[in-house]
Order: structure tokens, then sequence, then C-alpha cells
């Protein structure tokens, strides 16, 4: 089966989001994720919330190539973060015509958290918006365990679970237990592969997650396996940043480079 691919703005995060819609629409991809907040000082901006000059020149440049904005991120609802925060990016989602918000939880304060994405998914209902909870696995939500309890807990139908390989494989999450798990849930996944083990502690585990990973097929993760476990089509979206590659050969082969390597292991 040939299935819809988006391109993450993860994998090419130094590209203005009109920069990323053009190499998507020169190599082959339906869709993009945009990226419209920052986790890092060192990430850059990009300001489609705040000024009507950069969503207009985005939307105009989604209207020339067809493609079309698959998901936004990130709603990070860390103890210093409410869901009140995101409703910007909400109803910048829904101009942009997404129907799909990444959102994170880490915070050990399990009650709050659990609040936090109960208000963000009533938010975001109205404006035909799901939000799919993510598990860095270095996180408080950081398995398929934890990540279930919040779904199971908040018990909204607009609320679902976004599978990233990486989060998936360096937390040991159970293919059984994915495969159990409502279907509705899933509306696309995040792709990529990397090797069975890193190096310890903290920095490598970012620098895997934002900058080093691999293609699928390409490593350890069993990347079919986890897929298997999913519905069938749903989008995949390639996270796959690799700093060291796309400096070499430049984003637009690269993310050429990484569809036509997903294509050919997973179509």
């Amino acid at each position: 089966m040939k299935h819809k691919y988006s391109l993450a703005h993860l994998t090419a995060m130094a590209l203005p989001p009109v920069d990323l819609i053009e190499v998507a629409a020169r190599t082959g991809y339906t869709y993009v994720g945009l990226r419209l907040s920052r986790v890092t000082d060192a990430e850059p901006l990009y300001p489609l919330i705040t000024s009507k000059t950069a969503m207009a020149a985005t939307k105009a440049r989604l209207a020339a190539t067809g493609v079309k904005v698959w998901d936004v991120e990130l709603a990070r609802m860390d103890p210093t973060h409410d869901a009140e925060s995101y409703i910007p990016m909400l109803e910048a989602t829904a101009e942009l015509g997404a129907k799909h918000v990444i959102g994170q939880l880490p915070d050990a304060n399990r009650e709050r958290a659990h609040e936090r994405f109960a208000k963000l998914c009533d938010y975001a209902k109205p404006l035909g918006i799901t939000i799919s909870l993510e598990f860095p696995w270095w996180t408080e939500t950081g398995s398929l365990e934890t990540a279930t309890t919040v779904l199971n807990t908040v018990k909204r139908d607009n609320a679902g679970m976004l599978i990233d390989m990486l989060h998936f494989f360096r937390s040991n999450s159970s293919l059984e237990a994915l495969k159990a798990l409502p279907r509705e849930w899933f509306h696309f996944a995040h792709v990529c592969d990397g090797p069975k083990a890193i190096a310890p502690g903290l920095d490598s585990t970012l620098h895997e997650a934002r900058s080093d990973r691999l293609f699928p097929g390409n490593g350890a993760f069993g990347v079919k396996d986890i897929l298997a476990c999913l519905p069938d089509p749903i989008t995949y979206c390639l996270e796959i940043p690799g700093d060291a590659l796309a400096a070499e050969i430049g984003f637009e082969e690269y993310a050429r480079r990484a569809l036509q390597t997903a294509q050919k292991h997973l179509d």
C-alpha cells in the first residue's frame, strides 16, 4: 500500500514554513507539519501565531503548491504552561486548515497534567482539532503506559496518541499493549529509526532525538513491527532530524532521500 507522507518540521527546523512547504512540494510529500512553538531557546520561532504577514505568506505558499498542513506542534504543558496558553496555537492551526495538534505533558503532578490535557482537548473540539499526546521517553509522560493512563483518565473523543518510533522503542513500550489500544486514538505516526543503543545520559538522549535519527529501515527500532500495530492507512510523518547529513547535502536532498527510503521500506 502506498501511504501519504508528511515532512515534519524537526527534520528541517532551520527552514521557515514557506521554505519547508516548497521543499515538501518539490520532493513529493503530501503534507508538512509546522512547529509554532519552541522547546529550547536555540530553536527558531516562526511567528505565524503573532504575525498576520507570516500567516498570509504561509497560506499563499500552501495554495500555490497544493501541499497541506497535517499537524502543528507543540503544546508542551510543563508546570509553567497551562492549556489556555495554547489557545492562539489552536486558532492558528484552524486557520492553516490542519486538524491535529501534538501535545506533551512533562509534568510530575499527574492530576494537573490530566486536567490540562482535558482542557486543551475541550478548547480544540469546537475547531475540529484533535490533540495527539506524544510521550518523549525521558519525560514524566514517557511511555505508552503513562500516555494510555492520560487518555483513559480524560475520556475526550478528540484526544489521541502519537506514536513516535524513537520514543516507543527507547521507552521499552510493548507491541502487544499497543495493539490492544482503541484504533480511534491513532491518526498519524512519527516515523524514524535509530541504533539499538546510544550512550547513556541526557545529553546523548536529546542529541539523538533532535539531531541524529536514521531513515526507516536503517536502524534497530523495528519500524515495520511498530506500524503493524497501528491502523492502516494512517499518515506517516517523517520526523528524522539528521544534522550532519543535511548539512552535507542540503535540506531538499535530505528530505528527498528520507521520503524515498521510507517509501521503499514501508510501501
